[in-house]
């Protein structure tokens, strides 16, 4: 697709004179310490994050096995990017805790389930809509169209963009793009601030599954003893993100006890169900950047944090003093992760983008497509949850570099780009499931084989928005967490300060 910064191997690291961050992806699959083997997308993960492959010994996967069925690897990519942020989280605990790196033991069946977390989400038993109506692919005059007209300004645009009254319904949409070349669609809904992406074939450029580099030297300020449970304990962690990977790495770093404070702007919405699903274990405020006395309360919150995630477009906090050099003079310990959608380089990098978007853009959608042609969608928004639990995971490494001999800010860059070029180029395929004995007993190293049954990791929690029915976390690490500590609150009604 146009924009896209050629880029031949995984992991990327950036800029191209700073040391890499780990080891080149092992070659091999690494043994594990019982169950199925650590595969290869766990092993170029963890080398991406700069981890020991002596650790990788840890890790070892379980559960049903038919899960996240796709055309392509979506089940390697899900379980390997919670088997790293496991690790992560495995190896700070025995940085805290002092003691050995506890054993990674993945259920691909918590997996599968926290994947589709949002899907899973009741709110006192009512369903939330996953996608509205003018959100969809389209036929085109010339092919296939994706738009995403999820919140209501997003819709308006969508729809002024194309000459279409305000009220206009799906049908009357569906007639007009079926009319128009889809790349005229896409230019115009870009032009004008909406959503649409024209259906391409796949793509054979690469972005770089994350990016990173060491910002200084400055000492950090040391944290105490903290158990398995709550490894994060003490970090303070500002969240500047917004729809689904961005919210589900703070969500996670929440899970493992860091301080989590949401800031959003008073004039964006935003969903109540999606806050239901991301918010829990976290805070949630709203500050205006441009009003003064907004602006010295974030600074405030800004000078002792460890830790923002941002998941704007590139360049678009940069008039709020928030670029990372900008932010790495003032703060040199600071670890700042950036996400966006399409990538940090090339024309398409400033545009808005979803999950959803990127697929059709990058070619994941055509590569699913049925026989009657109609394009194809993962069995997960894969790239946001997989996106996610790797932002968490390098800021939970990062969190232990500093503090054993590599101390210093660290600049981190995450884009669904990145992830949707490692799942089509840089995942190999499934290897073969081990052939069981001639007595019928599990083959040494196996999944288990049990039906998949999302139920088991499934709870019900009460909030502020009524009683919830939600996936559970799938860290699985000796003495994690099982559960959130707090529940989601109302979104931006908590106050702007630390616990």
């Amino acid at each position: 697709m146009p924009g896209m910064t050629e880029r031949p191997t995984f992991p990327g690291t950036w800029p191209a004179d700073q040391p890499a961050s780990g080891d080149q992806p092992a070659s091999t699959e690494q043994p594990a310490a019982g169950g199925e083997p650590a595969d290869r997308p766990t092993a170029d993960l963890w080398a991406a994050l700069g981890g020991s492959a002596e650790l990788l010994g840890r890790v070892s996967f379980h559960g049903p096995g038919d899960v996240l069925a796709s055309g392509l690897p979506v089940r390697r990519l899900a379980r390997a990017t919670v088997a790293a942020c496991s690790l992560a989280a495995a190896e700070l605990a025995a940085h805290r805790a002092g003691g050995p790196v506890p054993a990674v033991r993945v259920d691909q069946g918590a997996v599968a389930t926290a994947f589709v977390s949002e899907r899973h989400l009741t709110v006192d038993g009512r369903t939330p809509v996953s996608f509205a109506p003018h959100s969809g692919f389209w036929r085109a005059a010339d092919g296939w169209v994706r738009t995403h007209a999820n919140y209501p300004h997003h819709r308006t645009r969508l729809l002024a963009a194309l000459d279409l009254p305000a009220d206009a319904g799906p049908e009357m949409l569906a007639k007009l793009l079926g009319e128009l070349p889809a790349e005229q669609v896409q230019e115009r809904a870009f032009e004008a601030g909406a959503l649409a992406v024209a259906v391409a074939p796949v793509s054979a450029t690469v972005h770089p599954l994350m990016e990173s580099r060491v910002t200084g030297t400055a000492p950090v300020r040391p944290l105490g003893d903290a158990g398995p449970e709550r490894p994060a304990a003490g970090i303070r962690v500002l969240d500047l993100t917004r729809v689904i990977a961005g919210p589900v790495a703070t969500r996670t770093l929440a899970l493992l006890g860091a301080d989590v404070l949401r800031v959003d702007p008073p004039h964006l919405p935003e969903a109540d169900d999606a806050h239901a699903d991301t918010g829990f274990g976290k805070r949630s405020t709203r500050l205006d950047l441009t009003d003064p006395a907004d602006r010295a309360v974030f600074d405030g919150l800004l000078a002792t944090a460890d830790v923002l995630v941002t998941g704007y477009r590139p360049g678009a906090l940069d008039a709020h003093g928030l670029a990372p050099d900008a932010l790495s003079a003032r703060h040199p310990g600071l670890i700042v992760a950036q996400l966006c959608a399409w990538g940090w380089t090339g024309p398409w990098a400033g545009r808005r983008g979803f999950d959803s978007l990127v697929q059709a853009g990058v070619g994941i959608a055509a590569h699913e497509a049925g026989p009657d042609g109609r394009p194809g969608v993962l069995p997960a928004q894969a790239l946001d949850h997989g996106t996610g639990y790797l932002v968490a995971a390098a800021v939970l490494r990062a969190l232990t570099e500093q503090r054993t001999g590599r101390p210093g800010g660290r600049h981190l860059r995450f884009s669904l780009a990145g992830t949707a070029s490692w799942l089509l180029h840089g995942i190999p395929p499934e290897a073969p499931a081990p052939a069981a004995p001639a007595d019928g007993a599990p083959a040494d190293g196996a999944p288990d084989t049990g039906a998949y049954d999302p139920a088991r990791w499934l709870a019900e929690t009460d909030s502020a928005y009524g009683r919830l029915r939600h996936a559970l976390p799938p860290i699985a690490y000796t003495g994690a967490p099982t559960d959130w500590s707090r529940p989601p609150g109302r979104w931006g009604t908590d106050a702007p300060v630390w616990l």
